[in-house]
């Protein structure tokens, strides 16, 4: 493991060291921290003004980058009640001290806004190369306001920043945008962040793309892109800002650069199959637990019959993308990579989909239109069960027999879907609003919480991971919670011991200590979404330590980086509150408290009395009033949440 050295001081080398005075919180960045170049870019769409901004040591302290950005300026910032598609709306771009270093995992970005989806925050991490081209060009965020009055694309190149029209590129998919733009400002090399058609459509769940293979998914943000009519935001670059211990940093690489399992075939591999025999595997809408296909749809069957081969992210050794292609009995375009585990079981078994080829096909799609495959597959396992219930007819899909297993049906759901035509109008607003207009008990069924289709992992398998689902920010964002799988076992729960757990829980104990440890859990996540690095390189809180120290030259300790995490997550529940949304919002699909019709959770429902318990632990734990969810007036002073 990786020790932390003695620190520069907090200004940088040569100043005071740990112990010694503390500089006082100010815009004066260049001298404060490595990692940062201390600049923000605002663009305001409407007034055509590009501006560049200083962001304090103080923010940059306590809420270090990333998804700490994003809570803080749209909880400083945005009005209360705003239409998520209006040019009141904020989008913003985040990075952190880590974006841009050579180190496994340091190459995301954050993006965040009001959801289109849910009326809450919304953000996403995302990978690839966008976020490190985005250090280069010299800045930590970027805010953009307002609407263009014609289609744009923002083109940033060493700290200066345009507004350019994208009349041309309007109505484009993202391959054939990536390359105008490239092959207009003559450079290859650029890095383009952009929306296909379902952004431009304002595709409640649309998302952005980072370029043809990441996305930052969840919540709606590409939908927040095509409502400001910008279409792309591209950038190049070539000064990564200074760092305090460049030799710690490399300590730090070789300790997370270990052979990992991903970089074989990625997610979706051994897992699918299993999860089918544990119950993890959702099928049919979260409805089934049996599904013999399984077997036909992992990435190991794609190795063997369409490979191109692995790719990865800016600086990362795993390289966990798949890529594929193919040519019969329709093409798929290698430039889009290939399925990871969500979108396998999003489009395959959640729509009873057995055919791997159209699994590929439909990942192809939402590659192409700018498409979360998540709630994609969450629309269209709805709307099948709605169609095979009869609470949607032939009439109303446009003559598609729209049932579970029929793949042809889901790829055309898919285009019409970006296009808003015919039924894909009524799926494109997700399933929450799909089922206030089908009614007639559909609503039981809807699987999403707050608005968001959930995440293709099994909440009756883990209460604790179900309880992530009811009180995350975001709503049922598996990211919410899938850490506390990771820090539930006593192997696990190793990582927690500087935080003072010692032995895990039972696996269904839902008592305080195991919310505690999905408390602690959240935070690791939003701590690396804060800073932002991914979670698949072997980090421990101490290394995280060790990186922010050897980054920013702070005398970082665990006990910051932890309060700075749940001050992030406080923010969001507050920006939530104040965007109407409350404690009767953290609530589960009825379904969840049903037994899967057979396999694995036949006779395993999640129980109601548990989790209602368990969720006013999480609100005391959190020091939020536990009949409201509010956060008590006392907590909020003490994170010095303004």
């Amino acid at each position: 493991m990786a020790q932390t050295r003695q620190p520069p001081g907090p200004g940088g080398p040569g100043r005071a060291g740990p112990g010694g005075p503390g500089p006082a919180p100010g815009p004066a960045f260049p001298a404060v921290a490595g990692g940062y170049h201390g600049k923000i870019l605002r663009v305001n769409l409407s007034s055509k003004r590009v501006s560049t901004e200083p962001v304090s040591y103080e923010i940059c302290r306590r809420y270090i980058g990333g998804a700490g950005f994003v809570a803080y300026f749209l909880w400083k910032e945005l009005k209360q009640g705003v239409d998520a598609l209006s040019p009141d709306n904020k989008l913003i771009f985040a990075l952190g001290p880590v974006t841009g270093l050579s180190l496994p995992g340091a190459a995301r970005n954050c993006v965040g806004a009001k959801s289109p989806l849910t009326g809450g925050i919304a953000r996403a991490e995302v990978g690839g190369f966008w976020g490190a081209e985005l250090k280069r060009a010299g800045y930590d965020a970027i805010i953009i306001e307002g609407k263009a009055e014609k289609p744009v694309y923002l083109w940033i190149k060493d700290g200066q920043a345009s507004i350019k029209d994208a009349g041309h590129l309007w109505g484009k998919e993202t391959k054939e945008t990536e390359a105008a733009i490239r092959t207009e400002l003559d450079d290859e090399k650029i890095q383009v962040a952009l929306i296909g058609l379902a952004g431009e459509n304002m595709v409640r769940f649309a998302c952005i793309m980072n370029g043809l293979h990441d996305a930052a998914g969840r919540g709606g943000l590409g939908a927040v892109m095509g409502s400001k009519n910008l279409k792309a935001v591209a950038v190049r670059g070539r000064r990564l800002p200074k760092i305090a211990d460049s030799e710690l940093i490399k300590e730090i690489r070789k300790v997370l650069s270990q052979p990992h399992r991903l970089s074989s075939m990625g997610t979706g591999s051994g897992e699918v199959e299993m999860f089918e025999k544990t119950g993890n595997l959702p099928i049919r809408n979260f409805r089934d637990g049996v599904f013999p296909e399984a077997s036909q749809i992992h990435a190991g069957v794609m190795k063997e019959t369409m490979w191109v081969g692995m790719e990865g992210c800016y600086a990362c050794p795993i390289r966990c993308k798949k890529v594929v292609k193919f040519e019969e009995p329709y093409p798929v375009d290698s430039a889009y990579g290939g399925p990871e585990y969500e979108t396998i079981a999003a489009l395959g078994s959640n729509c009873g989909v057995g055919n791997v080829k159209a699994i590929c096909k439909g990942n192809e799609r939402c590659g192409a239109y700018s498409l979360d495959t998540i709630s994609t597959g969450g629309v269209i396992a709805f709307a099948m069960e709605c169609f095979e219930k009869g609470l949607l007819t032939e009439k109303d899909t446009g003559g598609i027999e729209l049932r579970f297993g029929n793949d042809e049906a889901m790829l055309k759901v898919i285009d019409l879907i970006a296009r808003r035509e015919g039924i894909g109008d009524l799926l494109a607003e997700g399933t929450a609003r799909m089922a206030k207009k089908i009614g007639r008990g559909s609503e039981d069924f809807a699987m999403n919480v707050k608005g968001l289709e959930a995440g293709l992992h099994e909440p009756r398998l883990s209460p604790a991971f179900a309880l992530g689902y009811m009180v995350g920010p975001t709503g049922a964002d598996h990211s919410n919670s899938i850490g506390v799988n990771r820090l539930s076992s006593n192997m696990g729960v190793g990582q927690l011991r500087p935080l003072g757990i010692l032995t895990a829980p039972p696996p269904n104990d839902m008592g305080p200590q195991k919310v505690k440890i999905l408390i602690l859990a959240q935070l690791k996540e939003i701590l690396e979404d804060s800073m932002v690095v991914c979670s698949f390189p072997p980090f421990t809180y101490q290394i995280h330590t060790d990186i922010m120290t050897a980054a920013t030259g702070w005398d970082t300790g665990l006990g910051e980086l932890v309060t700075a995490a749940e001050r992030t997550m406080t923010v969001s529940r507050l920006f939530n509150i104040r965007e109407g949304l409350s404690a009767a919002d953290d609530i589960l699909p009825e379904r969840y408290y049903q037994p899967k019709t057979d396999g694995a959770l036949s006779n395993s429902p999640l129980d109601r009395a548990v989790m209602d318990k368990a969720r006013k632990a999480y609100y005391a734990l959190m020091g939020w009033d536990t009949t409201t969810g509010i956060p008590l007036p006392e907590k909020v002073e003490s994170l010095a949440i303004e």
